[in-house]
Formats: structure tokens, C-alpha cells, sequence
């Protein structure tokens, strides 16, 4: 047994005074003790925002993905004492997985995409230059910046160590400093994987911090320049989001809370069907995994009224393979609740639902063991249309309703009366039930999972948010948005507005942008090594005309007789060409035969265009010229950085024919 600690001003603070026991799910014995740690938030918060924000700030993009990818690592080598703690949470092997090898692999997953997608920079440029005048001399650019506050992130019980990571990944990459605070029935857990990356030693001070106990006055201290994020109830959600310093500050505040999720049986998917198989498997294991305290579980159940009979048959006989228990023990599929009092509240929201449904499987009252068991239990209610409750209350734990509907406007109009969820699921094999679905229901749902035959055996399901994807949900849901790939840092960023001169918006930006000064002079581009290279460099190259027997043989040597390059004839009907053209792929092999310089260097490779555009056609006779301008550039190792040239390729007359962006590795 231990008395949690709080990590705050880059140190173990004990708790002093009364404290309160928190007890295995699995005995009821005291595994650990939590009280009152700190007292004065307004140094907590300081501390973050003048220590933790200016290091994060001066680290790069990559730089801090590598420290996602340290402290993940450190997870992993220390993963086995997390599963031994976790097993007193009620969670099986699988649930641990789950809680934190899925922790850990979400950073690892922030890590690769701040690595791969965003600059090495401290500033990301947010979309195109926008021109703001006629001559360019004006223009405007959107950039994100970090905020210079901290993150309270106030975590659910159900997943300690995902829960956590899962908010960290997308708040450390943004350079932004986080205060993590547990809820108290799994907080050992947390605060030993908390410890842990502590102990990896590789965050700056006052980047993260740990509050175990009441955060006491800290949302008094919270200005425009903090966020929080909550995961937990409805009601406790509410209460924190109108505290008066949430509404007067504009602080930004992030819910992801009750949802009743739903799945749908489409009409398609009969008895006998993968489909109807797949559905009852995912009904199945939603129910389970994690003793169904799972803010993503499957709690309503709806399938065409002729195969009710069969869904329900079909789900009791899967339901009565599932092993209740000791986690620990060899061939349980399901543990406990959290706590006692986390069982008692399902069973009084079984009671609720039982003015509408009745229980076709299970038992809430009856107890195999000491701990917070319950048995699966499958509710049915016939008559959804006139209920309220199915709608509206949700038992947090393994307890789903089951539910006909006539036809599929009426199951559409059924999920939407869930107010909002994270995620929804449809098994179908029928293209137009996915369209009549996602018009009639998507904008109810944060994510909408499509299972059929195709995809079952790669799909991760119902019930697991992925880092790539957006985690959070509208109405009931929160409202808010968690992960979702680089998206989720944008809670932590604030979107600015630039306005200048390009040559001014290009310093701000490391990019350089048309009509920002060049350099035409000294020794070709592809001379420079990557630490020699200004951005604004540029090579205007020699002319080149473009023959009639350039295009043919192009043609015929690629194969690509397309006629608007071989027919004069239908090459002058075509609205577009008024004759025959140079193939577009052609200009860009030849602007690129204007460009390389041949001889070995400092370029290692091109690998790749982008925003290619083909502006105006060339004839026959015309010419093409070539501006080649260091764009930008990213350090990716000690060997070699990537940079981004822009290509301009004009017309005897100046005029764009077309532009992209090549991308070349080149020698550090």
C-alpha cells in the first residue's frame, strides 16, 4: 500500500492530513491511499507556464517527437509492473493491452507523424499565402503557435495510462506544458506510469506535472492562454465548465464525456450472413472488454425487427462463453468494475432502463465473489420509439439494450435521439445503406465505423480510438475533439493571422514565398550541402523550344499517344488546346533537364512533387524557361535534410505554364 504523490515544481510532494482508501477491485483490500498534495495551484501554474512553456517552445517539432518517443519507449521497458498494478483495476491482460501498450504506442504514433508531417521548426505555417494585393507586395499567411499557458488534463478512471498519453502525445508536440490530474479509483496507476517517464529523464523542467487529490483553487488561476481537457461524466463536466474563470477567461476547454454509443444491424445483413456475425461479435466483446467501462462501448443495439429473435439468441449464446473474474486467472474474459460503488451505480441505471427494457441476459444482483463483479447484462426493449430512458441513461459498465427498428430512416432516427456520441457502427455489405446512413447520422457521431466482410479481419473495431483519427463527439458527447492526427495539437495553438511584405512573411515562416528576395548569384543550387543552402536561392536556367518532334516522340517513346498531342484536327476541337500540345509530363522531364546539375553532390535524391499544376498549354514552337528556388528546409538526421524547391516554369512570354514543389534529399 502507497500514499499517492503529486509531481508538481519538478518534485514528489506527499500528501498530509485525512486520506482516503482506495481498494482493489478484485479483494476490496487497501491498495493504495490518496489525499490532499499540494494546496496552492497558483505556483503549479506557474511553473508550468515560465519553466515548462519557454523549453518546450525552443525545441523544434522533431525535437520534441523524439521525446514522445522516449518517454514511450520508457513505458515499454516498465510495462510489466503497470500490468501487475492494473490487474487491481478489474482489468484483464487484454484490458491492460489496451490501457498501456495503447498508451504507449499513441506516442509512439505522435512521435512518427511530428517527425514525418511538420516542420523542424518552432512554427507551423497553417495552409497557402493568401495575396492581398495587386501586386504582391501585401500578402497574408496563417501560422500555429504553442500557447503560453499549461494543459490541466483531468482524466477518467477506465483508462489510467491511455487516458493520460493519449492527451500528452498531441499537448507535448505542440510545446506546451501539461498538469495531469487522475481520478482517484486508478490514480496508482497513473502515477506509477507517470513515474516512470519521469524517471526516462529526457523532459525539460516543469514540462509535465501530477496532481493526485483535489486540484483545490486551480481553475481560479487559469487564464485565455490555458486549456482544459476533461474526460469523465456529464454532470462533473458541466460543473467544471461553468466555473466563472472558464467563461470570463475564453478558456478553452475540451470535453469528452457520456455517450451512448450505438450499433446498427443493417437491413441487409440477415442470419447467416459475415455481417450478422460480425455483430453480434462486436455487441459481444463492446459488453466486455474493460468490464464495458468504456466510454466508446456499444450501450444501444439496434437490427431490423424480423431478426430481433435471432440478434438476441445469437447474443445470449455468446454472453455465456464469457468467463467472469479474477483477472489473473487463466481463461477469464471479463474482471470487475473499478469499485464497489462504480458497480452500485450500474446496477441502479440497470434498474432505471428496466421501466422500459427487460433483462434477457444476466443478473446484476447476483455476485460470484467478494470484489465489484457483475455479470454481463442484455437488456431488450421492443418499443423504442416510445421510450426515453434507453436514450438518455447510460449504465458505465457491461450492459448493453437491445433494440428493432422498422426500417432505416426509423433506425437513423433511433441512434440520433442519443444526443451525440463518439462513435457509432453500421455492418452492412450494402453501399446505399452506408450513404443513407452517414446523410442521415454522421453529423450525430464523432467517428462512424463500417463493418463488412471486407475489412473485419484488419478493422480495430468499434471501441478503439486510433491517434490518426479524431476521438470526441458532438452534443452529448462534449463537443470536443481529442487526437485526430496533427489536428489535436491545434488545441493547444493558437491559428494567427500574418500580414506583411513577402519578404517579411518569408523570415517569419522559414519559407520562402513568391516575391521575397532571391539569390541568383555564386555556384549552382545543387552545389550547396544542406547547411550552405539559403532559402531564396535561385537557378534561372537556359531556354529550351519545344518541337513537333519532341511531343511525337515523347509519344511514342512513352506510349501516351493521347490525341490531344498526336490529331491536329481533334486537338483544335478540344476547347482547351485549340491544337496539338506537349504532354505536361513531358515539361516536366524537360524543365528537369534544364535544372540537374548531373554530377555527383550534395543531392542525394528526389523523391517526390507536390501541388503539381499544369497552367497553359505549350505548343509546338514555343519555349520554356525555369526558376528553381530553395523553398525550405528540414534537418531529418546528421546525414541529410529535406528541402523544398519551388519550380516555376514560364513561356517565352513569361507566362505560367506550370509550377510544384520537388522535394530532394541533400547531404548535411
Amino acid at each position: 500500500m502507497t500514499a499517492l504523490q503529486s509531481y508538481a515544481l519538478d518534485n514528489w510532494v506527499s500528501p498530509q492530513g485525512a486520506m482516503s482508501d482506495v481498494r482493489s477491485a478484485i479483494t476490496g483490500e487497501t491498495v493504495a491511499q490518496i489525499g490532499t498534495t499540494v494546496r496552492e495551484f497558483c505556483g503549479v501554474l506557474k511553473h508550468a507556464r515560465e519553466i515548462g512553456g519557454p523549453a518546450l517552445r525552443a525545441l523544434t517539432f522533431h525535437q520534441r517527437a523524439k521525446l514522445l518517443k522516449a518517454l514511450g519507449d520508457a513505458i515499454m521497458a516498465r510495462k510489466d509492473e503497470l500490468y501487475e498494478l492494473s490487474y487491481n483495476t478489474g482489468a484483464t491482460k487484454t484490458d491492460g493491452w489496451i490501457d498501456i501498450e495503447g498508451g504507449a504506442g499513441t506516442l509512439f504514433a505522435y512521435s512518427s507523424k511530428g517527425r514525418r508531417e511538420l516542420p523542424n521548426d518552432t512554427i507551423l505555417v497553417d495552409g497557402a499565402v493568401e495575396g492581398l494585393s495587386k501586386r504582391g507586395t501585401f500578402v497574408g499567411q496563417h501560422v500555429m503557435t504553442p500557447l503560453h499557458g499549461a494543459a490541466v488534463h483531468i482524466n477518467a478512471f477506465n483508462f489510467p495510462v491511455w487516458g493520460m498519453l493519449e492527451k500528452l502525445g498531441p499537448t507535448l508536440l505542440a510545446g506546451v506544458p501539461a498538469i495531469v490530474k487522475p481520478a482517484s479509483a486508478s490514480a496508482y496507476v497513473a502515477e506509477a506510469a507517470f513515474r516512470i517517464m519521469i524517471e526516462a529523464n529526457v523532459l525539460p523542467k516543469g514540462a509535465l506535472q501530477f496532481i493526485a487529490g483535489p486540484i483545490g483553487d486551480l481553475f481560479d488561476h487559469l487564464t485565455g492562454q490555458d486549456v482544459v481537457s476533461f474526460t469523465g461524466s456529464a454532470d462533473t463536466a458541466e460543473r467544471l465548465q461553468r466555473h466563472p474563470v472558464i467563461a470570463r477567461e475564453s478558456v478553452r476547454f475540451i470535453a469528452e464525456r457520456d455517450s451512448l454509443n450505438a450499433a446498427v444491424l443493417g437491413p441487409d445483413a440477415v442470419p447467416g450472413t459475415p455481417e450478422f456475425e460480425l455483430f453480434v461479435k462486436e455487441v459481444v466483446r463492446e459488453m466486455t472488454v474493460k468490464t464495458g467501462q468504456k466510454c466508446t462501448a456499444i450501450r444501444r443495439a439496434f437490427v431490423p425487427e424480423a431478426a430481433i429473435g435471432a440478434v438476441e439468441a445469437a447474443l445470449k449464446n455468446a454472453l455465456a462463453e464469457i468467463v467472469v473474474g479474477d483477472p489473473r486467472a487463466e481463461g477469464v474474459a471479463m474482471g470487475a468494475l473499478v469499485s464497489m460503488a462504480q458497480r452500485d451505480d450500474v446496477r441502479a441505471k440497470i434498474a432505471e432502463l428496466g421501466a422500459e427494457a427487460k433483462i434477457v441476459f444476466g443478473d446484476p444482483d447476483k455476485v460470484e465473489a467478494k470484489g465489484a463483479f457483475l455479470s454481463p447484462v442484455l437488456l431488450r426493449c421492443d418499443k423504442p420509439d416510445a421510450a426515453t430512458r434507453v436514450h438518455e441513461v447510460e449504465p458505465f459498465g457491461p450492459v448493453a439494450t437491445l433494440m428493432p427498428y422498422r426500417d432505416l430512416a426509423d433506425a437513423v432516427a433511433l441512434v440520433n435521439r442519443g444526443n451525440g456520441s463518439l462513435v457509432m457502427s453500421l455492418f452492412t455489405h450494402d453501399p446505399s445503406v452506408v450513404r443513407e446512413v452517414i446523410a442521415g447520422s454522421a453529423s450525430f457521431h464523432g467517428r462512424l465505423l463500417v463493418v463488412d466482410r471486407d475489412c473485419a479481419k484488419e478493422s480495430t473495431g468499434h471501441g478503439s480510438p486510433l491517434p490518426a483519427l479524431v476521438h470526441g463527439g458532438p452534443g452529448r458527447a462534449g463537443g470536443g475533439e481529442e487526437m485526430g492526427g496533427v489536428r489535436g495539437m491545434y488545441h493547444y495553438m493558437q491559428r494567427t493571422a500574418l500580414q506583411g511584405s513577402p519578404r517579411m512573411m518569408a523570415a517569419a515562416t522559414n519559407s520562402w514565398i513568391s516575391g521575397a528576395p532571391e539569390m541568383r548569384e555564386g555556384p549552382h543550387p545543387f552545389r550547396l550541402r544542406f547547411g550552405e543552402l539559403e532559402l531564396g536561392k535561385t537557378l534561372i536556367t537556359q531556354t529550351r523550344t519545344i518541337t513537333l518532334d519532341d511531343i511525337e516522340h515523347f509519344a511514342h517513346f512513352t506510349g501516351d499517344t493521347f490525341y490531344a498531342h498526336m490529331d491536329e484536327k481533334a486537338a483544335a476541337a478540344n476547347p482547351l488546346f485549340g491544337g496539338r500540345v506537349a504532354h505536361g509530363y513531358l515539361l516536366l522531364s524537360f524543365a528537369a533537364g534544364l535544372f540537374v546539375d548531373p554530377d555527383p553532390g550534395p543531392v542525394l535524391a528526389n523523391y517526390g512533387l507536390d501541388n503539381l499544376r499544369f497552367l497553359k498549354p505549350v505548343k509546338p514552337g514555343d519555349s520554356i524557361v525555369v526558376a528553381l528556388t530553395a523553398k525550405s528546409k528540414s534537418l531529418r538526421n546528421e546525414q541529410y535534410g529535406e528541402v523544398r524547391w519551388a519550380v516555376a516554369v514560364t513561356n517565352q512570354n513569361g507566362e505560367p505554364v506550370a509550377t510544384y514543389e520537388l522535394l530532394t534529399m541533400n547531404a548535411v
